[in-house]
């Protein structure tokens, strides 16, 4: 697998904060097995909503999410960055993650969870095109040329490079192929 270095497109910003695991892909739903059925479950209680943001043509076919504080708190639920990643969303710009929710990205080699000191869901609006560079750690606005900063992934990018924990440990020799 090729590792990410940078990437553009539009973003969906969904400002709110503590946005927890059943909230991304209810608990009916995590007895799916398929990532096709869990991308089409994925934030299914506010797609109910015909106003939500990926229900609108502004918010479909987005990578880069944008929230706020907390992201994928709640339960331990491996699936929820698998939907995510499922239904192509790579990056998530947020001001802090729950622990198990990051561990779980990086395990799964789902999403790159990128914890950034402004709340970038305030400030930038559906449709907005960036560039996410991950070498050096920042978000840049194409139409304004606006920098901003993330935490370095550090020596969890390999791991999300390599799509994963088993790919990251079959690969470095950790483990057999």
């Amino acid at each position: 697998m090729e590792p990410f270095i940078a990437f553009e497109s539009k973003v969906v910003p969904i400002p709110r904060n503590n946005i927890d695991t059943d909230q991304i892909i209810p608990a009916r739903f995590l007895k799916t097995t398929s990532k096709e059925g869990l991308a089409d479950n994925l934030f299914c209680e506010w797609r109910l909503d015909p106003e939500f943001i990926l229900n609108t043509p502004r918010g479909k076919g987005k990578q880069i999410l944008l929230a706020g504080d907390n992201f994928g708190c709640g339960s331990s639920r491996e699936h929820a960055p698998i939907a995510m990643g499922s239904a192509n969303c790579e990056i998530v710009l947020a001001e802090s993650f729950a622990r198990i929710f990051f561990r779980n990205c990086v395990a799964t080699g789902e999403l790159y969870p990128c914890e950034c000191a402004d709340r970038l869901c305030d400030i930038l609006k559906t449709g907005d095109v960036v560039t996410v560079d991950l070498d050096k750690a920042s978000v840049t606005v194409q139409a304004t040329g606006k920098v901003y900063q993330f935490k370095p992934l550090g020596d969890v990018r390999p791991v999300v490079d390599a799509g994963g924990l088993f790919n990251f440990a079959r690969n470095s020799g950790m483990i057999a192929k």
